[in-house]
């Protein structure tokens, strides 16, 4: 008897937007962010980044090293 196993990988980038117009990330976000990375990593999903967007342009949670 043959067996396949197949490995499948989820990438997921979340975006969201700051009605302030600062895109800087709150620590509220920081600290949701980490719960989902935490999350999700034992299911197989990985999180690339985390951006957040406002009027007075864009942050990267990732670019930032904050995740």
């Amino acid at each position: 008897m043959r067996c396949l196993f197949q490995s499948v990988t989820v990438h997921v980038r979340m975006v969201h937007n700051h009605p302030s117009g600062d895109p800087t990330p709150s620590r509220a976000d920081i600290e949701m962010t980490k719960q989902i990375i935490d999350t999700a990593k034992p299911l197989g999903i990985a999180v690339h980044d985390h951006i957040i967007i406002g009027r007075k342009g864009n942050a990267s949670m990732k670019g930032l090293l904050l995740i």
